[in-house]
């Protein structure tokens, strides 16, 4: 769980490919997780949670930037909306060795709105821009934009083109495209995630409109048939809650997708790879469950699934040896 320094960059960052990614998930897509990730796929693009820009300049930097650098490629999801102060975090994120800095332009929820931060940003498309230059003007790894398709009352085809060509005048030339408007009243983020409906084909015409910007797809993919249909249109794909919740379909990512003659990963082998990560956690004096709450899904699809989800979600906080029922979960998955 180390964090990088530059003078070590050169070497720490393998070559960086958006044709798959992990989405920033809050309370979700941490540290722990990524490493867990990691051992499933290694061509995968992983992000960050979203890291205010307040809470790295005002508070705990360190904490939030923490991250092995097993992780990479990984990127840092940044939200904020005063230039000068996300220029002052692209450079604390390159400094700590993160191949990418990617603003948030979609998150709708009303306390990042408060702040001009996330999705409410679509509708000041020349204060992103500003945004952006500021931040490559201050690093030289790549730096990118998450959006929605759209806001309620700013939803039209030719206002999205407005954002995207504002942006890309800043030589930003890489947008993951959410494909749904997002409603920034009445509707909570989660319902914001299913409710507007996905317009795969509004991002498939902004990929012909733009055809010189990396246009990234995200919002409803839950195969990799579904990530290899998507290909043949959009230059990558980007899968959220499906590879939380399922993430051994990670397993088969490389191979699939990036044509990886590696042998596919089995699910005791992954495992079996967290245990010294987890024992130099708790050596360190965290908690298990901070590392196996994003590892239930592992076991989905299997008899004894259920069991295995107990033992890493409940079971864990009435044992006195957390490694040795991490033991008995991996006998679940023998031979898996």
């Amino acid at each position: 769980m180390t964090v990088k320094t530059a003078s070590t960059l050169e070497n720490a960052r393998p070559a960086l490919s958006r044709r798959f990614s992990v989405a920033p998930m809050m309370d979700w897509t941490d540290r722990h997780c990524r490493f867990f990730l990691r051992q499933l796929s290694k061509c995968a693009l992983l992000y960050t949670e979203m890291v205010t820009t307040g809470a790295l300049l005002h508070g705990d930097a360190a904490r939030f930037l923490q991250h092995d650098a097993a992780e990479y490629p990984l990127a840092l999801q940044l939200g904020g909306s005063v230039p000068l102060d996300l220029a002052a975090c692209a450079k604390l994120a390159e400094a700590a060795g993160y191949n990418e800095v990617n603003l948030n332009v979609g998150c709708p929820s009303d306390r990042v709105q408060n702040n001009m931060i996330g999705a409410c940003l679509m509708a000041h498309p020349a204060l992103v821009a500003e945004s952006i230059k500021a931040m490559q003007d201050a690093v030289d790894i790549p730096v990118t934009v998450k959006h929605r398709i759209g806001i309620n009352g700013r939803d039209s085809y030719a206002q999205l083109c407005d954002f995207v060509g504002q942006v890309a005048a800043t030589g930003c030339t890489s947008f993951t495209v959410h494909a749904r408007i997002a409603i920034l009243e009445g509707l909570s983020p989660k319902e914001n995630r299913d409710i507007p409906p996905l317009r795969y084909d509004v991002v498939a015409q902004l990929k012909q409109d733009f055809p010189m910007l990396e246009i990234v797809l995200n919002g409803g993919i839950k195969t990799l048939e579904d990530c290899s249909t998507h290909l043949a249109t959009f230059d990558g794909v980007m899968l959220g809650r499906e590879a939380y919740h399922n993430p051994y379909l990670l397993a088969e990512v490389d191979q699939r997708l990036f044509g990886s003659t590696e042998a596919v990963i089995s699910r005791s082998e992954a495992l079996a790879r967290m245990r010294p990560y987890i024992a130099a956690h708790l050596a360190s004096g965290g908690a298990m469950h901070h590392v196996t709450r994003h590892m239930l899904g592992l076991a989905q699809g299997f008899h004894g699934a259920r069991r295995f989800r107990q033992l890493l979600s409940v079971d864990i906080h009435k044992t006195n040896d957390p490694l040795g029922l991490l033991d008995q979960a991996a006998h679940l998955l023998d031979g898996r």
